[in-house]
């Protein structure tokens, strides 16, 4: 068995994602004072008390409004409920008890699912003045809480581990695929995902920027575990106004480094921009495993050297993209949507892939055999030994005469002669040069 899961619900603004962040012990949510900011779910793992638990921060419930987006929040809030085996129920102390607190509370007696009534806001002062309206919710003792001082976070997690299933839960013992999902806004990110889950988990409208935060979806396939992390599009710095997407913007980056595989998503109809560029350029900086996915090839028309064309305007603007795979798909049909996985996992391998010391060393022997290194100055680089230190990504020490000696062109040579001799598609490499006496 997985986890139990707790899900943090309520109405906007009552401080759910800054008692998510001390939960997870990190800022992982955005927080900002501006009602629906948390817009799809949000998971981290916590632990209290050797109890480890997965969080869920979701968007504010409002059960009447007619707003598009406030209605999918609704919708996610309620998948969250429905996968929760505890659910923390967070309500403003200093603003009290509101007709909509009732409606979520109404909301939350039909799930039939542990609720732990959570009074954020309020500080030891305050306490008897504030918390007593809420027993008027019915659904138990209200536990007073500060979330951004921390005050009664324990006695509030001792109420929720007492509410877990009593089934013991196994540790998940193999490794997840870590795959972020990167791209401008509405190119299709959530709806790709939507597609690999089989179920609509992120919101999806044609509003750009409805994803503001990273979000994360646990799924197991065939081809192995992985977790699809949907990341806010990137925007031009001159366009990121709104200080929210400057959190995210911030937020995209992060899962970038915290990646295996980082797959670009292009729309076809508007081809490759600097931006697209600058996104996956930090990625290949950093040697991430990386894949081209060009979305909507549905609304291209097409002949026989349609996808060849494509690719070769993309690979020209990406030129230093040159070990990557591409995928041409449509997340609205689900056209060779079934290929990313398996694309992925294979780009996963080749950047935990080893490499025998003996066998790296007579490949490179044979490239300095073929081509010796140039002349720089009056001297020419020699190299000793090669060996293998770590992955993710492939990372290969030279022991050499003099590192000052590698002309970038000859260390460009060394990378080609290892990705032919090896399958190394799809992920970057890292060259490392030590001196070394002979």
């Amino acid at each position: 068995m997985g986890k139990p899961i707790v899900a943090i619900v309520g109405r906007p603004n009552v401080g759910k994602s800054t008692l998510f962040n001390k939960l997870a012990g990190k800022r992982i949510a955005i927080v900002d004072d501006t009602p629906g900011v948390t817009r799809d779910r949000i998971y981290a793992e916590s632990e209290w008390l050797n109890h480890k638990f997965t969080i869920i921060d979701t968007g504010g419930i409002e059960p009447e409004s007619s707003d598009i987006i406030i209605a999918q929040m609704r919708r996610q809030a309620q998948i969250a409920i429905d996968m929760a085996d505890v659910i923390l129920f967070v309500v403003d102390g200093k603003q009290g008890l509101t007709d909509t607190d009732n409606e979520v509370a109404q909301m939350l007696r039909k799930s039939n699912k542990p609720v732990v009534l959570a009074v954020n806001k309020i500080d030891r002062n305050a306490l008897d003045e504030n918390i007593y309206e809420f027993y008027n919710l019915g659904i138990g003792d209200p536990v007073a809480i500060s979330a951004s001082q921390a005050l009664g976070l324990g006695d509030m997690l001792d109420e929720v581990i007492a509410k877990f299933p009593s089934h013991e839960y196994e540790e998940e013992e193999e490794e997840y695929v870590k795959i972020a999902i990167v791209g401008r806004p509405n190119v299709g990110k959530s709806s790709l995902i939507n597609k690999i889950l089989g179920e609509e988990k992120h919101i999806v409208s044609d509003i750009p920027g409805t994803t503001r935060d990273s979000v994360d979806s646990y799924v197991e396939k065939e081809e192995g575990k992985f977790i699809l992390v949907d990341t806010a599009g990137l925007r031009r710095k001159s366009k990121i106004k709104e200080q929210i997407e400057r959190y995210s913007a911030v937020r995209t980056i992060a899962s970038i480094e915290n990646a295996d595989v980082c797959i670009l998503m292009v729309d076809a109809t508007e081809g490759v921009a600097e931006q697209d560029e600058r996104i996956i350029g930090y990625a290949h900086e950093l040697n991430k495993a990386i894949m081209v996915v060009v979305n909507k090839w549905d609304l291209i028309e097409k002949d026989d050297k349609t996808m060849k064309r494509f690719k070769d305007e993309i690979s020209q603007k990406l030129s230093f993209l040159s070990y990557v795979p591409f995928l041409f798909i449509s997340a609205k049909t689900g056209q060779r949507v079934h290929k990313i996985l398996s694309e992925a996992k294979e780009c996963y391998n080749n950047y935990t892939k080893r490499i025998k010391t003996g066998v790296l060393n007579e490949v490179i022997g044979k490239a300095v055999m073929m081509q010796e290194p140039p002349i720089v100055g009056l001297s020419r680089l020699k190299i000793y030994y090669v060996t293998q230190v770590g992955v993710k990504p492939p990372t290969f020490v030279f022991f050499v005469n003099d590192p000052s000696l590698l002309h970038f062109s000859y260390k460009r040579y060394l990378e080609n002669q290892l990705r032919n001799s090896f399958d190394f598609n799809g992920t970057g490499i890292k060259f490392e040069f030590r001196e070394r006496k002979e």
